[in-house]
């Protein structure tokens, strides 16, 4: 079983940036990637920036100039920094796990608020 932990949402004036930490425990070893999803009310969640575990990133086009996912294997760490925020950038984030075999383990979320 993998358990995600989210943190670093919060509030931020448009133009100002956040950096969210994602910090895996469990079994670890049965994740092949890991990434940043968002999720608003009445949408569906949404891709944001994934990376493997060779390390490779994708981030989604919306947000490559903005946002940028990184990870520190030694202390099973994700990092989403975000930078120059929009209000349409205003969602639930929530660190998802894609393991070897069963479903994407999923964190509770953070929110993050961008005002104009």
């Amino acid at each position: 079983q993998v358990h995600l932990v989210e943190s670093g949402g919060g509030l931020v004036q448009a133009g100002g940036s956040l950096r969210l930490t994602c910090t895996a425990s469990g079994n670890i070893i049965s994740i092949n990637a890991m990434g940043w999803y968002r999720q608003t009310p009445g949408n569906q969640r949404e891709l944001v920036a994934r990376i493997t575990r060779g390390g490779t990133p994708t981030v989604a086009d919306s947000v490559k100039d903005r946002f940028t996912i990184s990870r520190d294997i030694d202390v099973n760490e994700v990092y989403l920094q975000m930078n120059s925020l929009k209000p349409e950038d205003t969602a639930l984030y929530y660190c998802g796990a894609d393991r070897l075999l069963g479903p994407r383990a999923w964190g509770q979320g953070t929110q993050v608020t961008v005002s104009e």
